[in-house]
């Protein structure tokens, strides 16, 4: 009986400090929806409003209308759906070839990949912008997207590593019954790495999605800017006019891709993560 009440002890104080950090982590993307449909005044009233008297909805017209977020959020939407759906097929690809294909040295293959985490981008990006100026790609979305489709080293790294527990017999198998490599993978190799494909897809979604450092450094004409740079501006162009509902609806708007993708992949994410720690 003791060891049960200290057990239903335990679990209510588990479910209490989960729901503290649940509010704390909530709060801010509520605070940011209210604010964008508050009115100026209700932004820097005292005491704080968190619902507003009456919701201004035309904040999400005028945000259409009077700033650069549609053509921001078309062209966030093209480099992230090209980088993440065609960067993941070759990091699969990659993944299988150095897991499962007798390859020569792969294994230094593999370590000179890894190699290459270690270099980190600002002491790149002058050299790749000088490249990128040269060929005449500066202020296009081509920088941000054709080095990206040849892969990610951090997935596949972890694609690597999650093939390493698949059994070489099968692929052995397979062979003999004259499935070529490229069936392998499409048949075998990929309905086994699809929890971790999917949990790597929204993560590298969410750092392309989210990413403002290259954008900034190639993309100068203002409609060929990503949604990130756009909304930049206008903290500069409207927080002096005051108009944070304007900024806040923006903010909001660039947050949706994100929800949406996990929406979509969180039955994947979730098997990955319990057979990640099944086989742990």
């Amino acid at each position: 009986m003791n060891r049960n009440v200290s057990r239903t002890i335990a679990d209510i104080a588990v479910w209490i400090a989960l729901a503290i950090g649940a509010v704390v982590m909530i709060a801010p993307l509520l605070w940011m929806v209210s604010t964008s449909l508050k009115t100026k005044l209700e932004v820097f009233a005292l005491p704080p409003v968190w619902i507003p008297a009456e919701p201004q909805w035309n904040t999400y017209v005028r945000m259409w209308e009077d700033s650069l977020v549609l053509s921001g959020f078309r062209n966030s939407l093209i480099v992230s759906l090209s980088v993440t759906v065609i960067g993941t097929l070759t990091c699969s690809l990659a993944a299988f070839a150095l897991a499962k294909m007798r390859l020569p040295a792969r294994n230094f293959i593999f370590f000179g990949l890894l190699a290459g985490i270690m270099i980190p981008f600002p002491t790149l990006m002058i050299p790749q912008f000088v490249m990128f100026s040269t060929i005449g790609w500066v202020d296009t979305l081509l920088p941000l997207i054709v080095p990206a489709i040849f892969g990610n080293i951090v997935m596949i790294f972890f694609l690597r590593q999650y093939l390493e527990s698949v059994p070489n017999s099968l692929i052995e198998a397979a062979k003999i019954d004259g499935a070529s490599y490229w069936q392998i993978f499409w048949r075998m190799i990929m309905p086994i790495i699809r929890p971790a494909v999917a949990a790597q897809f929204i993560l590298w979604f969410m750092a392309v999605w989210n990413d403002y450092l290259a954008p900034i450094l190639y993309l100068n004409t203002p409609s060929k800017q990503t949604l990130q740079v756009v909304i930049a501006n206008m903290n500069v162009q409207y927080a002096t006019q005051r108009d944070y509902p304007l900024i806040m609806a923006a903010s909001f708007v660039a947050l949706l891709p994100i929800l949406a993708v996990f929406l979509i992949f969180q039955k994947q994410i979730i098997e990955s993560v319990a057979l990640t720690g099944t086989k742990g």
